[in-house]
């Protein structure tokens, strides 16, 4: 393995880790439907993605019509109790993604999860999907008082799995402006949830496949 001069690596979980639009989409969908509001196409939903689950109920309702928070407040249990029950079905990792993990454990590397998701719902996702002992810490969107783009959670994220040198690994302008925040390297991923071209995210690197990321972080 090329020599990395990171202890800790810090990863972004949707869009990032793993597929998980389909599920969110289905979710989102449900409780549009239970609103009786019409269903968002999945492509959309991908970039809707990285704020929140309310966030992204919020988004699922402007697409649709009226919103307002107490619309976002009926209808976000009516989302969580869905994406609870079937928070893995349809979700996937992104191929390459457990070998790049794989090889930066063997070397000590430390890993964790930095996510606006919730997270009671990203510790049910990583036993769901057989990930359990992979990461050190799990950072959620309501860990601290404050969620990405804030640096703070980054922060923690780091320093639960012992401190840095540290980079980030992310999919979205939101992760590539808490690095910037953050002071922390990053690598973008092309083929994630961005809102944009992965060109335009301003990551120090960005990589087309996961069997780049090592590549990648010994160039930071």
């Amino acid at each position: 393995m090329t020599a990395l001069r990171f202890k800790t690596i810090v990863f972004d979980l949707d869009g990032t880790l793993a597929d998980t639009a389909p599920d969110l989409t289905a979710a989102l969908n449900h409780a549009l439907r239970e609103m009786g509001r019409p269903p968002v196409p999945a492509e959309d939903v991908r970039h809707m993605v990285g704020h929140g689950a309310k966030a992204l109920l919020r988004k699922g309702l402007a697409a649709t019509g009226e919103v307002s928070e107490v619309l976002v407040e009926e209808g976000f249990p009516i989302f969580l109790a869905h994406y609870e029950a079937h928070i893995a079905d349809l979700t996937r990792p992104f191929p390459g993604v457990e070998q790049a993990l794989d090889a930066l454990a063997a070397e000590g590397v430390k890993l964790t999860i930095c996510t606006n998701k919730l997270e009671s719902l990203s510790h049910r996702f990583i036993a769901a999907i057989g990930w359990e002992g992979r990461f050190a810490a799990i950072v959620g969107g309501d860990t601290l008082a404050v969620r990405k783009p804030d640096p703070a959670p980054l922060l923690e994220a780091i320093a639960r799995a012992g401190g840095g040198p540290a980079a980030f690994v992310g999919d979205s302008i939101t992760d590539t402006d808490t690095a910037r925040a953050a002071a922390i390297p990053c690598v973008a991923l092309s083929f994630g949830f961005a809102d944009r071209p992965a060109g335009e995210l301003g990551a120090d690197r960005v990589i087309d496949h996961w069997d780049e990321l090592i590549e990648a972080l010994a160039g930071l």
